[in-house]
């Protein structure tokens, strides 16, 4: 079992190193944040029962995780930095709810091998 668990974390970091080094995404730290929610209670409200948090899978490059705050209950966070700009969460969030925009700055993808 432990090894499976470590393959599985070696994946999924494996996966977000190779991913955003390969877009060549830049996201300077006083950009305004380009990920915003309609409606936040979706996320906990209906998301998470009804789909299992689909959006911790879309996401390529993890940009969104159900976290636990303080008291032990399960917010969910927006990790906007690590963005690839490909808008799967536009397009795969059952209920529309992630509200894409473009990002300041010029610092989307360059995909240089293409």
């Amino acid at each position: 079992m432990f090894e499976i668990l470590c393959y599985a974390l070696l994946l999924t970091f494996y996966s977000v190193a190779y991913h955003g080094s390969r877009s060549n995404t830049n996201h300077d730290h006083n950009q305004p944040v380009h990920l915003r929610l309609r409606d936040p209670r979706i996320p906990l409200d209906i998301n998470l029962p009804r789909y299992a948090g689909p959006e911790t899978r879309y996401c390529p490059a993890r940009v969104y995780e159900y976290v636990p705050d303080e008291s032990g209950h399960l917010r969910f966070h927006i990790n906007a930095q690590n963005c690839l700009h490909c808008k799967a969460c536009d397009i795969k969030d059952p209920k529309q709810n992630i509200e894409w925009t473009v990002p300041e700055g010029g610092g989307g993808p360059g995909y240089s091998v293409m």
